[in-house]
């Protein structure tokens, strides 16, 4: 029996793992629950799976939603705070760790994990993006496993050699192709592009997520943290990780070895077959997915990517290539960005203009502990928060 601790459990990913989870009563069993603030969703969780921790960041929230489990006479211990993050990441009966709180916010309990030695399934591609080199210096020290769930990067890690271990180049690989879809504005036309609404944004055509990533999607930026991302997973320079579009979100990402071979994974777009994958990993597991029907399909497709319509793809190998703390940088400033234009107060253009001045006005920042990153990660959000305003009044 595997016990399963979900950081982020009330997200896309984390009611997708708990899917997954419940498909298999005999092989995996929930130990630890933790969210953001959503306590409803929290305690028909807790209700479902009788986990041993259950933890929300807000305290105040946390206080009600112990209340209630008391109540309603759970045997769940709910706590609140950051701490209490930590304690669900690292619980001793906790064999994996689904990291899926979205954001920076998800980076140091992540890290917790890390720390503990836990299988870890990492949802959560900010910390790799603000933290690469730190992150997986602690994967290596404390002899964690380091699983990817982003389709994209489960995908090339099942088709990289037998006995690959995460952060190390990988033998015989020429390059690694991430999938796009292109997001639901890959055929606006360009002109058009400044007045798309926070609803048109998060209408993604393939894939049901959160409205931050759904932004991420639109403008190609959680392709280009990815990109970040695959580097650290696989050792790989920026000039041999590429990006291409595929509508049609079939093929989750390729690999090419230096004999001319390419392998793909194929699948339906959801996330439940990555999960599963990284939860029965060596072997497998139902998902609960349809079978893919490739003649019902009937075609795959693939374009290159225009930078033009995707100015955050090249702004984060702009980043990745600078090195040093300028991916955390970019990561933080988007952030802001894309919270302004949720809240109606940027533009959907200005999301790009936001992240490279931030860029510009950090360039060559150092970070080499979590606490500088940390620092830095402050400073970056209130100059991000400081041009939002700027532009908004400007608009």
């Amino acid at each position: 029996m595997i016990g399963v601790s979900v950081l982020g459990s009330t997200g896309s990913v984390g009611v997708a793992t708990l899917d997954v989870v419940a498909r298999h009563p005999d092989r995996f069993r929930v130990v630890a629950l933790a969210a953001q603030r959503s306590g409803e969703r929290l305690f028909e969780q807790i209700a479902a799976q009788r986990p041993a921790l259950a933890v929300l960041a807000d305290r105040a929230a946390a206080d009600a939603l112990a209340a209630r489990v008391r109540a309603a006479g759970l045997p769940t211990e709910v706590r609140g705070g950051s701490e209490a993050l930590d304690a669900a990441a690292t619980h001793p009966e906790a064999h994996a760790v689904m990291a899926a709180i979205v954001g920076g916010a998800g980076l140091v309990s992540t890290l917790a994990a890390v720390r503990a030695g836990k299988r870890v399934l990492l949802a959560n591609k900010e910390s790799l993006v603000m933290a690469g080199a730190l992150f997986m210096a602690e994967v290596a020290r404390a002899g964690a496993e380091l699983l990817p769930i982003d389709s994209e990067h489960n995908a090339l890690f099942q088709c990289m050699p037998a006995g690959f271990v995460a952060g190390r180049r990988p033998g015989g690989v020429r390059r690694v192709l991430l999938t796009a879809s292109g997001g639901p504005l890959r055929d606006l036309p360009l002109e058009r592009m400044r007045d798309v609404t926070p609803e048109q944004a998060c209408a993604h055509p393939n894939w049901a997520m959160g409205r931050k990533i759904s932004v991420d999607s639109a403008t190609m930026m959680n392709k280009g943290l990815e990109v970040v991302e695959a580097h650290w997973l696989f050792a790989l320079p920026p000039e041999r990780i590429e990006v291409v579009v595929h509508p049609q979100s079939v093929v989750h990402s390729l690999v090419e070895y230096e004999d001319g071979s390419m392998l793909a994974q194929l699948g339906n777009p959801d996330m439940r077959v990555p999960i599963a994958h990284a939860l029965a990993w060596p072997d497998r597991a139902s998902a609960g997915v349809a079978p893919l029907d490739l003649v019902a399909r009937g075609r795959l497709d693939f374009a290159a990517t225009d930078l033009r319509r995707f100015p955050c793809l090249g702004l984060a190998y702009q980043a990745l290539r600078a090195g040093a703390a300028a991916p955390a940088v970019l990561n933080a400033a988007n952030e802001v960005a894309v919270a302004g234009f949720l809240e109606r107060r940027l533009r959907f253009d200005r999301i790009a203009p936001v992240i490279e001045g931030a860029l510009a006005r950090f360039a060559g920042s150092a970070a080499g502990s979590l606490e500088a990153l940390l620092a830095l990660d402050a400073e970056v959000r209130a100059h991000a928060l400081s041009s939002v305003r700027g532009m908004a009044g400007a608009a």
